[in-house]
């Protein structure tokens, strides 16, 4: 049994009992979970973490923590609790191949990217794939199935599905809720950090209508400037009316050049707290409020992360909370002292004073002129020549006057509609309609159609159906649409195709034009064969002496793209080796 941790470090305890919380309290949501546990090191070398709970990610925060693993794969992870195997999940992309205990004291841990599982599992996730003939699976074995104890190896770790390099991501759920949790508080003395995190750049917005800032209405950098002992301070602003903040920053840990997110993030004015961020727990149905957190268009076309001290309307986000939804009205000629306070998770503190001096000036008005006011509180609906569009309630954040445009070219398909002029996050999905021109609406297979977004001058293909002359399809983002069509089978390409027979593997990668590979199949002399797949798209196939005798055999690959476009791969190979042992003979002998 663990020692039951009884508290955290003193700023975590007194920050997440402050009396801005918005949300249920703590203890009340987690009260079905028993106290953070210290957990061992799931591995048999000093931890070092490559990503924390909470950073910042496309659409999502990360939602574990990140163990390194000394660059390479293949290094056994040990259980860090009691428990039993709950769910296997095998798949080319997200988390690859994973795991997921669950555990008696309420919580479930997931090991993810992993290079292969215990070999009793193993067993059983290879007898499931030939038996449901695929290579993706989510099972969900009875508890009685793959029991695991404390410090037993239950897999090795790799770099399957969408991972960047070699580690472990690993996380700690509420098994009874599925919300994520941090980890490090089960790691708190494992891990060593005395570095505190640092400011990058911290952005102004005068809110439309209401706000001012240097006699602008434009959101601006404020230029900070770093002292001798490295420091920094911010230049005064002017400004009138309704203005919010949002910062640029991460957090270091001892040992490593990796960045990491800001665990709790504090803004005051004049001493008195407005916005209180402490990420500690979310759920999934949470995670895309991210785009709302930040600043999406500047995430989108600069790749910067601007975390938002005011939380709009629509974003409802557990783990903040604010005055005001952090937005302060400038209404007197003085100085306003805005104070940022950065925390990570082992109470190493940065903070940043931005001083702005009260002035009236001019607020300009809105410009509504041609643009289509959307409002996040209810369902919208758009309309123009060749274009319907239906965003549900609940998918925007804000209010917001949405411009349109559209680019006539009559050899294409259907012009190029502009949904606004800046990228605008949905929170789940908007129906969207595009006609077609009636002239080039030639296909017999309509399946071919689909709609793509432009994103930085590459086609992003989003799909759809045809109906009427229309290809209807669900977008996530406003942005530039139009419809094209797919008609190219994907390729597949044989890769060391001389070399399959001495190194006892088939490999071959599977590429397609535009809508991209759906499905494949793989069959050695007509029979299903297990074929794996990468995220890059490439299949292998290793001998397997329990299923392929000695002899000449015939491989069969077929690939099918999202349109249906399909193309077939055939040759012929050599196996030499001997064929295993059935058990029947293995008794015979004993």
């Amino acid at each position: 049994m663990y020692k039951t941790r009884l508290k955290l470090t003193a700023v975590l305890l007194a920050l997440s009992m402050g009396i801005y919380s918005q949300n249920e309290p703590q203890d009340v949501r987690n009260q079905h979970i028993a106290a953070p546990t210290e957990f061992p090191n799931p591995f048999d070398f000093p931890i070092l973490l490559s990503g924390n709970f909470g950073e910042l990610r496309p659409n999502h925060f990360h939602s574990g923590i990140d163990f390194k693993t000394q660059g390479s794969e293949g290094k056994p992870i040990h259980v860090v609790q009691d428990g039993y195997v709950s769910r296997i999940s095998v798949s080319p992309w997200g988390y690859g191949n994973c795991l997921y205990i669950t555990h008696p004291d309420g919580t479930t841990t997931v090991y993810a990217h992993l290079q292969r599982f215990a070999p009793q599992i193993t067993a059983y996730v290879k007898e499931q794939q030939y038996a449901q003939e695929k290579f993706a699976l989510n099972l969900f074995p009875s508890p009685e199935m793959f029991p695991v104890k404390q410090g037993e190896i239950i897999a090795h770790s790799g770099n399957t599905g969408s991972s960047g390099g070699p580690h472990l991501h690993f996380e700690v759920r509420d098994t009874q809720t599925e919300d994520i949790l941090d980890p490090l508080p089960y790691f708190q003395e494992a891990i060593k950090d005395k570095t505190a995190p640092r400011i990058l750049g911290v952005m102004v917005y005068p809110q439309e209508g209401a706000g001012v800032v240097n006699g602008s209405s434009q959101k601006q950098e404020i230029k900070l400037i770093t002292q001798k002992d490295g420091k920094k301070t911010a230049s005064t602003i002017q400004a009138w009316g309704e203005i919010g903040f949002a910062i640029k920053c991460y957090d270091y840990m001892d040992g490593t050049s990796n960045i990491y997110g800001v665990r709790l993030l504090s803004l005051a004015v004049d001493g008195k707290e407005i916005f209180h961020s402490d990420l500690n727990r979310f759920a999934f149905s949470e995670t895309r409020f991210l785009n709302s957190l930040t600043d999406y268009a500047l995430w989108k076309n600069k790749r910067s992360f601007y975390i938002k001290s005011f939380i709009e309307p629509g974003n409802h986000l557990r783990f903040l909370s604010a005055k005001n939804r952090g937005i302060v009205n400038i209404h007197e000629e003085r100085l306003y002292k805005f104070t940022y306070t950065l925390t990570d998770a082992f109470g190493n503190t940065t903070t940043l004073t931005i001083p702005v001096q009260g002035k009236p000036q001019d607020i300009p008005a809105v410009d509504t002129q041609g643009k289509e006011l959307m409002f996040w509180s209810r369902e919208n609906r758009f309309g123009a020549k060749g274009i319907r569009m239906k965003i549900p309630k609940g998918n925007l954040y804000r209010n917001f006057y949405m411009t349109y445009s559209v680019r006539e070219d009559s050899t294409l398909l259907a012009p190029t509609h502009y949904l606004n002029d800046e990228p605008v996050p949905l929170h789940n999905k908007a129906q969207l309609s595009i006609r077609i021109n009636p002239q080039l609406d030639t296909l017999t297979n309509k399946r071919q159609y689909g709609i793509i977004q432009w994103q930085k001058g590459k086609a992003n293909w989003i799909g759809g159906t045809y109906r009427n002359g229309w290809v209807n399809g669900e977008i996530r983002e406003l942005g530039a649409f139009t419809v094209r069509q797919d008609t190219i089978r994907p390729t597949i390409t044989p890769l060391q195709r001389e070399n399959w027979s001495s190194r006892k593997r088939i490999t071959l990668r599977l590429s397609d034009n535009l809508s991209g590979i759906e499905s494949y199949r793989g069959e050695i002399d007509g029979k299903f064969a297990l074929f794996e797949m990468n995220s890059r798209s490439v299949l292998s196939y290793q001998f397997d002496a329990q299923r392929l005798a000695p002899g000449k055999h015939t491989l069969k690959i077929t690939a099918t793209d999202a349109c249906g476009n399909q193309s077939t791969y055939t040759s012929t190979f050599n196996y030499g080796g001997k064929p295993a042992k059935s058990a029947s003979a293995k008794k015979k002998k004993k």
